[in-house]
């Protein structure tokens, strides 16, 4: 069980849409992550969300489908992840965003990134965004380092590509909350994890 489900008891989904829900009708710009990834890719790119915002629990994932009934979703353990396995082809673009990396279940953040990076086809990218520190964590969330997560991710077959503050564009600085955007280069396998 994944630490965001130890924390809400997997009933947190509702109050999560509603959270941002409000945020949304305050004026709140609540895509930053879908914008930025937008950018990233040419529109028709196969994108796989891992750990989506309305999907890291049971009640989340059920709020998921109902607003986007046409989408796939599955439910999965992101540390045991293998969609290839099951017939899919690569992504052009893996997304961990909302804090997705600390959030998994503690001690699993290395496969985690594993098996996501696993998913991304020859000059794909993965990015994933999450807080370093506790003022930018959920209570529930685990501490993750990027020098960490930069070598899961090399482990991966990635390269480092660039590294901002916030999912709108702000350069990286060293503060508290990091977006890491990693490629698998073009002439590169698919990581088997």
């Amino acid at each position: 069980m994944t630490r965001w489900a130890d924390a809400t008891g997997g009933q947190g989904g509702r109050d999560y849409a509603a959270r941002f829900d409000a945020l949304a009708a305050a004026g709140t710009d609540v895509h930053g992550e879908a914008n930025l990834c937008a950018a990233l890719v040419p529109a028709g790119s196969r994108v796989l969300d891992a750990g989506c915002g309305t999907g890291v629990d049971p009640s989340m994932l059920a709020v998921a489908r109902e607003r986007a009934p046409d989408l796939p979703w599955v439910a999965a353990d992101l540390s045991t992840l293998d969609l290839l396995a099951a017939g899919h082809p690569a992504y052009d673009l893996v997304v961990m965003a909302g804090n997705v990396v600390p959030l998994v279940a503690a001690g699993t953040e290395r496969m985690s990134v594993l098996r996501a990076a696993a998913h991304v086809a020859p000059g794909g990218l993965l990015v994933a965004g999450f807080g370093l520190d506790r003022a930018h964590l959920p209570t529930a969330a685990g501490l993750v380092d990027l020098t960490d997560y930069d070598d899961w991710c090399a482990e991966a077959g990635l390269e480092h590509v660039r590294r901002l503050a916030t999912w709108d564009g702000e350069p990286y600085d060293g503060g508290g909350y990091a977006v890491s955007i990693h490629a698998r280069p073009a002439d590169g396998p698919t990581a088997a994890g």
